[in-house]
């Protein structure tokens, strides 16, 4: 798919997408889950699928899968974080979808949900990893969920910020392997852009919502974040 079809799938989908971006902030809301110290979760939602918006061309088979990843990515920490259940994510995309394309929004968010486990090692093991992979376009979800708080962690200086920043780094070797697919089915790629060639400055720009605080848009490559996480320790 070329950039010109996916924005124009895009425009189209405007006014559903608006709508499903408002019910996920409304449901992070509703169990009062922040983002940082302070700032509303769909902050981090916005950064996620600002990443999809701005490469799903390089994956996407076809114009009926752009709605389903986008709702994933707005959606994707909903049974973790907001005790949403598998049938309840269903029974939410369908509001929106058709039901092939809503059973394909809820297995990535299906996939994307850590697993039980008292270390961040058991919440993200093997089992875990396995279930990305098989899921057609969770990788990509993944990893735009990976971009965004790595992004996040390189914007800021507090305790919580430089630890974060260190934990992504040491991962990154291991976390790419883990949810890289080889094949020919792109459903299971990870953007070219967004893995090799840094495409911004990393500083992002600010896009005021009507009903939330700004949200940082984040444009920024795997290449590119860790070079902010190095250049903050070296600071």
């Amino acid at each position: 798919m070329d950039k010109t079809t996916s924005d124009k799938i895009l425009q189209d989908l405007a006014q559903t997408v608006s709508t499903v971006r408002e019910a996920a902030f409304r449901l992070h809301d509703s169990v009062g889950q922040t983002y940082g110290p302070d700032l509303p979760y769909g902050h981090h939602l916005e950064m996620v699928a600002s990443l999809v918006r701005d490469h799903v061309q390089e994956v996407a088979a076809c114009e009926e899968d752009v709605l389903p990843i986008l709702f994933a990515a707005y959606y994707h920490d909903s049974i973790e974080d907001a005790r949403l259940t598998y049938n309840d994510v269903m029974k939410t995309a369908r509001r929106y979808m058709t039901d092939s394309q809503a059973t394909m929004a809820a297995e990535i968010v299906y996939a994307l949900t850590n697993d039980k486990g008292r270390t961040r090692e058991e919440r993200a093991g093997e089992k875990y990893y396995a279930g990305i992979r098989t899921t057609p376009y969770a990788p990509f979800v993944k990893l735009c969920d990976r971009m965004a708080n790595m992004a996040f962690s390189a914007s800021g200086t507090d305790a919580a910020n430089l630890h974060m920043r260190e934990v992504y780094r040491r991962e990154w070797p291991h976390f790419i392997s883990q949810i890289s697919v080889s094949g020919p089915d792109g459903r299971f790629s990870l953007p070219p852009s967004l893995m090799a060639v840094p495409f911004c400055e990393g500083r992002g720009s600010m896009q005021q919502t009507r009903k939330h605080h700004c949200f940082l848009v984040c444009c920024i490559s795997g290449q590119q974040a860790l070079l902010l996480l190095k250049r903050r320790d070296d600071e």
